[in-house]
């Protein structure tokens, strides 16, 4: 992140819409929490749609995995070694990942705010780090030249983004080399 107690690593396969992405999130201690590394493969439809995100947590007090995955009907389904939660999470068809640049553009790509849409605001499954609680939250993008401005939990925050709607510079939070 721009302050240096965090960073994330993407690879990214694009088709189309079509996103398939392997990263990881990687924090230093902070006084809200302890340090932790998450790895992350996310999959997406054709459409954009997200398909499975799948995360591995790795901190000092343990290790824990999670799956969420949607339906072609559109119920989600939230996997834990201990739980599944059912839920069609207010109609969300996106996962949000909390601070992370590269999940704040995935709606971006989906709706062509890159290419001139002008705002949507939209249900979103939010995932927090790194307590991996999983809520139905909803986030607005509004596309202002080359800038995004994005209402989410975490506040609000604009994203300066490429010409294939990836995050350049995520102000305050991160900032892509």
């Amino acid at each position: 992140g721009a302050e240096a107690d965090r960073l994330e690593q993407v690879r990214l396969n694009i088709s189309g819409s079509r996103v398939r992405a392997y990263g990881r999130i990687i924090s230093a201690a902070t006084d809200e929490h302890e340090a932790f590394s998450v790895s992350y493969e996310l999959v997406t439809t054709e459409s954009g749609v997200t398909r499975r995100l799948s995360i591995r947590m790795l901190k000092a007090s343990g290790e824990s995995q999670l799956d969420i995955s949607r339906d072609l009907d559109g119920r989600w389904m939230v996997q834990s070694p201990d739980s599944a939660v059912h839920s069609d999470f207010g109609g969300a068809e996106t996962i949000d990942v909390e601070l992370s640049p590269f999940f704040k553009t995935v709606p971006i790509r989906r709706f062509g705010l890159a290419r001139g849409e002008s705002s949507v605001q939209l249900p979103v499954v939010y995932l927090s780090l790194p307590s991996c609680s999983v809520d139905q939250v909803d986030m607005t993008y509004e596309f202002r030249g080359s800038e995004v401005g994005l209402i989410h939990p975490e506040g609000q925050a604009t994203l300066l983004v490429d010409d294939e709607g990836l995050a350049t510079d995520f102000r305050g939070i991160a900032t892509r080399i």
